[in-house]
C-alpha cells in the first residue's frame, strides 16, 4: 500500500513538472510561432534586410566561432598539458568576460578601438573596429569563455595511463595527440562548435554596439520587436533564430559520448619542456592581456575627467550616474537576480532528484523539459513571453522577469545537480526505507548536505546570468523595472560613455564578488571536512 502510495506522489510530482515547463516554456514558444502567417512570412524574407542580415549573421558567427574554438582549446591544452605555473590564475582570468554582458564587450571595443577610442588615437589609425570585424572581435570576447570551460572540465579528467603506454611504444608526441587525445575530444569540439555558434548568431548585443551598417539577424529581430514593436514580423525572424539553436540541441543531444573514461587511475602529468612551457605562457599572456583590456578600459574611464582628452581623476561620474538612477536599476537587478536563483536552484534539485534518484512515470519528460531551454535563444524566449503573457497577472512585474531568466538558464544548473546526484550513494533511500526513515528525510539530512557545493553553484550561476543578461529582459522591462544591464547601451546612445563603464564595472564587481565567496565558502568547508 505504502508502495503504491509513494508510486502515484512520484507521478503526481513528475506530471505537475511536466505541466510547469509546458506552461513556462512549451506555450509561450507555440503562442509566438502562432503568429506566423504566410503573409507575414512572406513580408519578412522578402523584405531588402532579411537576406543581408541572414548572410551576415551566418558568416560573422561561423567566423567568430571558429576563432572562438580554436582559442579556447589552445588555452586549455596550454594550461592542463603543459608545465605552466600560473595555470590556476589565467584559468580563473579567462573566464572573467563571462560576468559581463555580451554588450559591455562590444562597448569596451568601442572604447579601445573605436572611431575616438584609446588605441585608434595613439596609433592613429582611422575608421574604428566597427562591422565585420567589431562583431567577429566582441563575439569571441563573449563566447570564449563558455568553450574554454567545456574543453577545462574535460582535460582534467582525462586518464593518463593511454599516454603513458603510447610512450612506451615510441608514439611521437604529436601522434599522440592526432591519436588520442583529439578523438578523445570529438564530443566536446562538436558541443562546443555548437554553443559557441549558437550563442553568437543569436546574441545581438555585440552587433548592436559596433555591427555599424551591418545589420545581423538578431539585432533585426530586436529593431522589428522592441524598436518598433512589430511582434509578428519579430515571431517570423525568431523562428528563423530558433532553427541553429534547436539543431545544436540535437547535435548534442544525440552525439555519442565515446572515448571518455569515467574512471581515471593515473592523471595526466605532462613532462617539462621549457620550449613549449615558454610558447603556453607567452600564448597564455597575450591572450590575458585581450581579456583585460576591455575591463581596464572601464576603470579609467569611470575615473577619468573626460574621455579620452582629458585624465584628471574624479568621481563625477559615479555621481552623475546614480543621480540617473543607476541605484534603483541596480536593486531591481539584485532582486530580479535573487528571485530567479532560488526558483531556478529549487526547482532544478526538485527536477535533478526526480530524473536522477525516483525515475518514476514522465521522467524522461521531466528530463527532457529541464533540458529544452538549451535549444531556445534568450531573445526568443523573451518574445514569447511578451506574447503570452501580456495581459496577465505577472505581466509587467519583478515575477515575470525572474521566472524568464530562471527558464532561460534552467538547463545548465540542472545537468549540474543530475550529474552529481548520480554519484551519491543510490543506495541512501533504500536504506532510510529499512531503518523506517521517511524519503524526506533522508533528503535533508543526508543527500542536501552532501551537495551543498553543488546548490551553491547552481545558485551563484543563476544569480550571474540573471545579473548580466540582456536578451529576454530586454522584451520584459519596461513595462517591467528595468534591469542595470540595459543602462549600457541607453548610456552609450546618449554618448555618456563614462556612465556606461560604470554600470559594466558595477556588474562585473558584484558577480566577481558573489563568486570569490563562494569561493571562500566552499575551499573552508572542504577544510573542514578534511579536518
Amino acid at each position: 500500500m505504502k508502495r503504491g502510495r509513494a508510486s502515484a506522489a512520484v507521478t503526481v510530482i513528475n506530471v505537475s513538472l511536466v505541466l510547469f515547463f509546458a506552461f513556462c516554456i512549451v506555450c509561450p514558444i507555440i503562442s509566438m510561432l502562432s503568429r506566423i502567417t504566410p503573409s507575414g512570412l512572406s513580408e519578412v524574407v522578402r523584405s531588402e534586410q532579411f537576406l543581408p542580415a541572414v548572410k551576415n549573421s551566418l558568416v560573422t558567427a561561423l567566423t567568430a566561432t571558429v576563432i572562438s574554438v580554436l582559442l579556447s582549446l589552445t588555452a586549455a591544452l596550454a594550461i592542463y598539458r603543459t608545465r605552466l605555473r600560473a595555470g590556476g590564475f589565467f584559468a580563473a582570468l579567462f573566464v572573467l568576460p563571462m560576468l559581463i554582458p555580451s554588450i559591455s564587450h562590444a562597448f569596451g571595443l568601442v572604447a579601445l578601438l573605436g572611431k575616438n577610442g584609446i588605441i585608434t588615437n595613439l596609433l592613429g589609425l582611422e575608421g574604428g573596429i566597427y562591422g565585420f570585424a567589431g562583431i567577429v572581435t566582441g563575439s569571441v570576447l563573449y563566447s570564449f569563455p563558455v568553450a574554454f570551460l567545456m574543453f577545462s572540465a574535460i582535460l582534467r579528467y582525462e586518464d593518463g595511463m593511454t599516454y603513458r603506454a603510447a610512450e612506451v611504444l615510441g608514439i611521437p608526441a604529436l601522434g599522440r595527440f592526432f591519436g588520442i587525445t583529439l578523438p578523445y575530444l570529438k564530443k566536446t569540439l562538436i558541443s562546443a562548435f555548437f554553443a559557441v555558434f549558437t550563442m553568437i548568431v543569436t546574441d545581438y548585443g555585440v552587433p548592436l554596439m559596433v555591427g555599424g551598417r551591418m545589420t545581423t539577424l538578431s539585432v533585426l529581430m530586436y529593431n522589428r520587436a522592441v524598436g518598433m514593436i512589430d511582434y509578428d514580423s519579430g515571431s517570423v525572424i525568431g523562428a528563423f533564430l530558433l532553427l541553429p539553436a534547436v539543431a545544436a540541441f540535437l547535435v548534442d543531444v544525440l552525439t555519442p559520448d565515446r572515448g571518455q573514461s569515467g574512471f581515471v587511475s593515473e592523471p595526466v602529468m605532462p613532462k617539462r619542456s621549457p620550449a613549449r612551457d615558454s610558447a603556453a605562457c607567452v600564448f597564455c599572456a597575450a591572450l590575458g592581456i585581450c581579456v583585460l583590456l576591455p575591463v581596464l578600459v572601464f576603470i579609467i574611464m569611470v575615473f577619468e575627467t573626460k574621455y579620452p582628452v582629458d585624465p584628471t581623476p574624479t568621481l563625477y561620474h559615479i555621481k552623475r550616474t546614480i543621480e540617473r538612477g543607476a541605484d534603483g536599476f541596480l536593486m531591481n537587478s539584485l532582486l530580479y537576480s535573487a528571485l530567479a536563483a532560488a526558483l531556478g536552484t529549487a526547482l532544478s534539485f526538485v527536477c535533478a532528484y526526480m530524473t536522477s534518484r525516483v525515475r518514476g512515470a514522465f521522467s524522461r519528460w521531466v528530463h527532457l523539459f529541464s533540458i529544452l531551454s538549451m535549444a531556445i535563444p534568450g531573445i526568443v524566449l523573451g518574445l514569447s513571453y511578451v506574447i503570452f503573457f501580456h495581459g496577465s497577472p505577472i505581466y509587467g512585474t519583478v515575477f515575470i522577469v525572474a521566472m524568464v531568466n530562471s527558464m532561460h538558464f534552467f538547463s545548465s544548473p540542472y545537468l549540474m545537480m543530475y550529474n552529481t546526484l548520480a554519484k551519491v550513494n543510490p543506495n541512501l533511500e533504500a536504506v532510510g526505507m529499512t531503518l523506517g526513515v521517511g524519503r524526506l528525510r533522508v533528503v535533508r539530512d543526508v543527500i542536501l548536505p552532501k551537495v551543498r557545493y553543488t546548490l551553491g553553484e547552481m545558485f551563484v550561476y543563476f544569480f550571474v546570468n540573471s545579473m548580466m543578461t540582456i536578451s529576454a529582459v530586454s522584451f520584459l522591462a519596461p513595462p517591467a523595472p528595468k534591469p542595470v544591464a540595459l543602462m549600457i547601451n541607453q548610456f552609450e546612445a546618449q554618448r555618456l560613455m563614462e556612465s556606461a563603464a560604470f554600470v559594466s564595472l558595477l556588474i562585473l564587481i558584484i558577480n566577481v564578488t558573489l563568486k570569490a565567496v563562494l569561493g571562500i565558502i566552499r575551499r573552508r568547508g572542504e577544510r573542514k571536512d578534511a579536518g
